[in-house]
């Protein structure tokens, strides 16, 4: 027991106010804050998962089209990717979207019950006015004499 003790006396704590609960926690430096140096005009803000495409269902409603997302997700139990679909209700002012077209669904506020999506046409490749590569013209034969 005896070198029990003297063990414990030569591992003893070095005195710190924080030992005996003697230091107010008043007296304690408060964590440094940055200062916010962002301006909240001046920062785009993020659009993420605020853009969708799919196509067009149903366009009998005036003003409105069913658009149906299709996404891959993975199956809950078996862990492969499966299709998941999903049918949105989107807002056509103009009513041009017939079934079978291809638009892109942009998060607005909410026009209606269900409608929270605005229809916009969506640019193919080539109407970027870059030629694809299949468009370019190929150059002259060379005649080998």
């Amino acid at each position: 027991m005896a070198s029990l003790a003297s063990s414990l006396q030569s591992l003893k704590i070095s005195s710190s106010p924080f030992t005996h609960g003697s230091t107010p926690l008043s007296s304690l430096s408060k964590p440094v804050s940055f200062p916010n140096t962002r301006k909240p005009g001046l920062v785009p803000a993020i659009k993420a998962m605020k853009t969708m495409q799919g196509r067009v269902v149903c366009a009998t409603n005036d003003k409105t089209v069913a658009v149906e997302v299709v996404r891959l997700a993975p199956h809950p139990k078996y862990k492969r990717r499966v299709r998941m679909k999903k049918k949105y209700q989107a807002h056509d002012p103009d009513n041009v979207f017939k079934v079978g077209d291809v638009v892109r669904l942009e998060k607005s506020r909410p026009i209606s019950k269900t409608k929270s999506f605005v229809a916009l046409p969506v640019l193919k490749r080539n109407d970027l006015g870059i030629p694809m590569e299949s468009q370019q013209p190929s150059p002259p034969p060379q005649v080998v004499e």
